[in-house]
């Protein structure tokens, strides 16, 4: 199997970008601490004390390093760092002084018309189980709602010590992977997966429970961003078989804000409000918080390496896999508060 991308060691990549992540996030921990930027326990919160935020910044500063070594410029890759940076300032801003979620949601909006309109990256078509859905003229449209989704759906997991940065990083891993094993080693969606890999990574070392500091709306748009980004790229350049394959590796924050969506419209609560009826926040109540990270991680990694198989052609044995993994996933999820609050006994 041939690990160079565009000339470029997949190790080296990682290695690089994953030291320069530890460095930037280690500053950003600081910078925090100083401005007094910190996450203070409520409610709502896994944490017992206060913790600095803007690990995001230092997951940016390393992705924004690699992309400077090891990738090339062009008029999409402009509009990516274009909506980054403006993820970021919202992101900082927010953990600094929240801001109402429907004012975050009309930037994510913009993020992804810079992406969409400016970039020129759009989703012309879906392809499953043998058929073709060509979306025409509602291409662009439909592409900036899955990039909105996306960004959402990895920030509303980001609430546990690890979830984020681990699921994140478990999702760079097995697109890298998939493209190495078939072969493609040109697209900028698979430098990108390598440097967001190890730019994650690093900030994982700070994160991982007991976590040091967190990333804060900072980070997990950015990842939400970032992987939006990667999954459209690789349907676009053919580096995966269907878009199916990276909206599997999702399945579980997709999930999750499909069904926080549906409680807050039963309970009559409006969709930005957070609770505590997470699928993380299930499994918290029986698990420790580092137990409940492991368990998760788990399950990703199984989805990741079905997946893998999926990608090499194995598609009948592993759906049969798939079916079985989603049908336990809604089992537990139906026998908990995700959607409806059970009556204690």
């Amino acid at each position: 199997m041939n690990i160079y991308v565009n000339g470029y060691n997949v190790f080296i990549i990682v290695a690089v970008t994953f030291l320069a992540s530890i460095i930037f996030v280690f500053m950003s921990q600081k910078i925090a601490e100083y401005i007094g930027a910190l996450d203070i326990p409520n409610q709502r919160s896994a944490h017992k004390k206060p913790t600095p935020l803007l690990g995001g910044i230092g997951i940016f500063l390393a992705f924004l390093l690699g992309y400077m070594v090891f990738g090339e410029e062009n008029t999409l890759m402009l509009s990516v760092l274009m909506a980054s940076f403006l993820i970021l300032l919202l992101g900082v801003f927010d953990d600094i002084k929240p801001i109402k979620a429907r004012y975050k949601l009309v930037m994510h909006i913009l993020v992804a018309t810079i992406v969409v309109f400016y970039g020129g990256l759009q989703l012309t078509h879906f392809d499953l189980f043998g058929f073709s859905l060509y979306f025409g003229s509602f291409s662009p449209y439909i592409t900036m709602l899955i990039i909105v989704g996306i960004i959402n759906a990895i920030n509303l997991i980001d609430g546990l010590d690890g979830l984020c940065a681990g699921v994140s990083s478990i999702y760079f891993l097995t697109i890298g992977v998939i493209a190495l094993i078939l072969n493609n080693h040109g697209g900028l969606d698979i430098i990108l997966s390598f440097i967001m890999l190890g730019s994650t990574l690093g900030f994982l070392i700070f994160n991982f429970p007991p976590a040091k500091i967190f990333m804060g709306d900072t980070g997990s748009t950015f990842l939400g961003l970032m992987i939006s980004v990667i999954m459209l790229l690789g349907f676009k350049t053919i580096t995966l078989t269907s878009l199916l394959i990276p909206s599997i590796l999702l399945i579980l924050p997709i999930t999750d804000t499909l069904f926080a969506i549906i409680r807050r419209t039963i309970n009559k609560k409006p969709i930005g409000e957070a609770d505590k009826e997470h699928i993380h926040h299930q499994l918290l109540k029986r698990l420790s918080t580092r137990k409940t990270v492991l368990v998760i991680y788990g399950v990703n990694i199984l989805f990741s390496i079905i997946t893998i198989f999926y990608a090499l052609g194995k598609r009948e044995e592993m759906a049969i896999f798939y079916i079985i993994l989603l049908f336990i996933i809604l089992f537990l999820i139906f026998k908990t508060n995700v959607i409806f609050k059970k009556e204690k006994k």
